[in-house]
């Protein structure tokens, strides 16, 4: 089963044939342990259980048990540096950047989903570095503007930036949520279809693109700013991203995928193997494996371990071009007299999303080799829990669970079933 992407009608027509190869728990057999499934290894990843309306951490699902960890990335820090790079681009670029010659640097922003914390974070990053965030409550307004060319919304401002003894204003001419019609968030063909309303409308009064990931972005690098010539910055730094900065996408943030896949793997096989969670992560393992502390961070309170984000612009963009490419100080291969063979069921939100499906799921296929993990990767379709947990119909079959939640809400729809 290793590798094998399930889609919803090949899981359906091969459900005999998984039924019939799932008997596991014979000596010499992944998986079929007789440790409760309540106990085994479990790693939240991408999407960090939490309140979708106020962001607070779900703690329950966080201490689900002792072998329970979160693996994403430093989401502010990541914004952060997204915002400072369209900042800074605009500064270094001004002379050709207001197309319309009226003073005015107007942007569209594409929003993931409005109740996940990583498309929060990167929406308040944006506004902060541009001057256009509204405060309430202590934070700048996440929440979309809609159209808002006249400057007459409430969840933005206009912004400032003063540039060669020159005062610009800023501002956030539209944005909004990227949900399709049957549900799916960061939806990226809403995105190429939303950018070409907003510009057959606001014309060249739009001289920057900004998106919450590059899925959006380049669906509207490619509808209309490159021809256009107008710079795009997404998030994610996918290759097909990456290789467009060569053609005027503007740039992208990577949050270390490479080292993300290797953490969420990592985790599970070191509480499998029964060692210190430190182990090949800061703590050097029996093959060399370790990361040093620039490329990650833990939180021991939050039981989460956090990527830490790097800027990818046309001075570096080339060190990036394959996405899909193992971090080196962590690939080298686990003994397998010391590290036997463990069966792993890890799911996918949305077998669609870009970032997930083409950039990942191949680290984490190539992780899986270098740690002895034999994953069943499962797709969904992005749009319900049910669509996913309907298919972890035989935990005990697996020796440990890594699970990408559709809703940051929804752990117990998948602590329920292993409980």
């Amino acid at each position: 089963m290793n590798k094998r992407f399930l889609t919803i009608a090949a899981a359906l027509s091969m459900g005999v044939a998984l039924t019939a190869c799932s008997s596991g728990g014979d000596e010499g057999k992944t998986g079929g342990s007789s440790v409760a499934n309540a106990d085994k290894p479990l790693v939240w990843y991408n999407r960090q259980p939490s309140n979708s309306s106020t962001g607070e951490l779900d703690m329950d699902a966080l201490n689900f048990n002792k072998d329970t960890y979160y693996v994403g990335f430093d989401a502010n820090q990541g914004a952060e540096l997204q915002g400072q790079m369209i900042k800074e681009y605009i500064e270094k670029n001004i002379d050709t950047l207001d197309r319309n010659g009226d003073g005015v640097i107007g942007y569209v922003l594409a929003i993931g989903d409005v109740g996940h914390n990583d498309s929060i974070a990167r929406t308040r990053g944006v506004r902060k570095a541009l001057g256009t965030g509204v405060e309430k409550d202590g934070e700048i307004v996440s929440d979309p503007a809609g159209i808002n060319n006249d400057g007459s919304s409430k969840n933005v401002k206009d912004g400032s930036l003063e540039i060669n003894g020159k005062t610009y204003t800023v501002r956030e001419l539209a944005s909004q949520e990227m949900k399709n019609s049957s549900g799916a968030t960061w939806d990226a063909a809403t995105a190429g279809n939303t950018i070409g309303t907003w510009t057959a409308s606001f014309g060249d009064e739009v001289d920057v693109v900004a998106s919450n990931n590059d899925g959006m972005g380049m669906s509207m690098f490619n509808a209309w700013s490159k021809e256009n010539k107008v710079p795009t910055f997404g998030y994610d730094a996918n290759s097909d991203a990456v290789a467009a900065i060569a053609e005027g996408y503007g740039g992208t943030i990577s949050q270390h995928a490479d080292v993300q896949a290797y953490l969420a793997l990592r985790v599970l096989r070191n509480a499998l193997d029964g060692v210190d969670i430190d182990t090949g992560i800061g703590t050097k393992d029996d093959a060399g494996n370790v990361l040093t502390d620039d490329v990650y961070t833990y939180n021991k309170d939050q039981r989460s371990y956090y990527a830490l984000n790097v800027a990818v612009t046309a001075d570096n963009y080339k060190d990036f071009l394959d996405s899909t490419v193992t971090y080196a100080p962590v690939s080298n291969q686990l003994g397998e007299k010391d590290h036997a063979k463990k069966s792993v069921w890890l799911n996918i939100y949305n077998a669609s999303d870009n970032f997930l499906s083409s950039t990942y799921q191949p680290l984490l296929e190539k992780y899986d080799d270098l740690l002895n993990l034999d994953v069943e990767y499962i797709g969904g379709d992005g749009q319900t829990e049910s669509n996913i947990t309907n298919r972890l119909g035989n935990p005990d079959k697996y020796d440990a669970f890594a699970i990408n939640m559709v809703k940051t809400d929804n752990a117990a729809s998948y602590t329920g079933i292993l409980k």
